[in-house]
């Protein structure tokens, strides 16, 4: 507006005085698609293993050499360190899942105190309650159809979703689909 006004590129446009930095508030909330959730001022754990927030991906468009179609991911909330698995069928997620544990139990002098995933069935069944309980692992759900609420894990798909089509493209590898580009990255590299 401001470089219209100057350049009288409109004819009519009355001489509007714009102050740079202000945005009406009106404009913001009318814009805004979805309410904004309200951000954590400090990290919610003191220590490795404290929480760790967990999703399925998939199923990819393309399966990987190996016939794998979802990747398993877990991300520490105090180190924000990745844990990838590819696996080819939603219930393959809890062995997964335990072997995951067994080995940090193995490696860490300290156990996973808390687990975060969605409702998925893959999530929320008899076996992840019956090893959880086991282990003195409790296990917390995000809300229903919020994915915000477990955005650590979340985000974290999303910037390897990236990663992997920078690097397709950076080889010009191209993909039909954003969602299969994951797998033919981790194809290229396994």
């Amino acid at each position: 507006m401001k470089k219209a006004i100057s350049e009288e590129a409109i004819r009519g446009l009355p001489k509007l005085q714009i102050i740079e930095g202000s945005i009406c508030g009106e404009c913001q909330i009318g814009k805004q698609t979805k309410v904004s959730h309200q951000k954590l001022q400090h990290l919610t754990t003191s220590r490795v293993l404290e929480l760790l927030h967990m999703d399925l991906m998939g199923p990819m468009q393309v399966e990987s050499l190996g016939g794998k179609k979802y990747a398993f991911v877990v991300v520490d909330d105090f180190s924000r360190f990745t844990w990838i698995n590819f696996i080819r069928e939603k219930s393959e997620t809890f062995d997964e899942f335990k072997d995951l544990c067994l080995q940090l139990q193995r490696e860490k002098d300290c156990g996973i105190v808390r687990i975060r995933s969605d409702h998925g069935k893959e999530f929320e069944n008899s076996k992840f309650s019956e090893f959880c309980a086991s282990e003195g692992i409790l296990h917390e759900f995000s809300s229903r159809i919020i994915p915000q609420h477990n955005e650590v894990v979340e985000r974290k798909n999303r910037t390897l979703q990236e990663s992997a089509r920078v690097m397709l493209h950076a080889k010009k590898i191209y993909c039909c689909e954003k969602a299969c580009g994951f797998h033919a990255v981790f194809n290229l590299i396994r």
